[in-house]
């Protein structure tokens, strides 16, 4: 229970996707414009980075390995996250039609979002049991929801405020990610 939890607060705050590990950064600054859009986006990506997490153990370990098809990895998991990419987005559609709509083209780029591609390669990496690749898969959406709606609050904090004209836009926007990635680095503390 103690990796678990190890595993889920170093996945969250240390080995964060996007200031770690430097993956998704394309919704991270896409989608971040306002909390609710970052929040969806977060919990779109949670539910596919889990459950493309788990089908890729399944794949790994059930097929490819005992197969010795180790070079179909990449295609495999590519198709593996575009089928959980589609059947996301058709439930959301069925569901909330609002949300399809705010999230707009964001959702089917789940697909390319290298953070869920590069998660699955490195479950198959760190050779990790089924109960540590859903742990690894959920702990590592959940520090990018974490960080993609902390972003966008600032974002909108920054809307805002006065920001210099030279500034305003994008330029504080990658500012402020620099800073909340410097922050984020103090979870990993000093090495001797």
């Amino acid at each position: 229970m103690q990796t678990l939890l190890l595993l889920f607060v170093a996945n969250v705050l240390v080995n964060n996707v996007i200031f770690a590990r430097f993956l998704g950064l394309c919704p991270f600054m896409g989608v971040s414009r306002d909390i609710n859009s970052a929040f969806s986006m977060g919990l779109a990506t949670t539910f596919v980075l889990t459950m493309s997490s788990i089908a890729t153990w399944l794949l790994e370990y059930g097929v490819l390995e005992p197969l010795g098809l180790g070079y179909l990895r990449l295609l495999s998991l590519i198709m593996v996250i575009a089928v959980m990419v589609q059947l996301t987005e058709l439930y959301i559609a069925k569901q909330s039609p609002a949300l399809h709509r705010v999230l707009g083209i964001f959702l089917p780029l789940i697909t390319t979002n290298c953070a869920v591609l590069g998660v699955a390669l490195l479950i198959v990496q760190e050779q990790l049991t089924l109960i540590q690749t859903v742990m690894y898969g959920f702990a590592s959406a959940v520090g990018f929801t974490l960080v993609i709606v902390m972003f966008a609050g600032l974002r909108v904090r920054l809307s805002l405020s006065e920001v210099p004209k030279i500034f305003a836009g994008n330029p504080i926007a990658f500012i402020t990610a620099g800073t909340l990635a410097m922050a984020f680095t103090g979870f990993a503390g000093m090495a001797k």
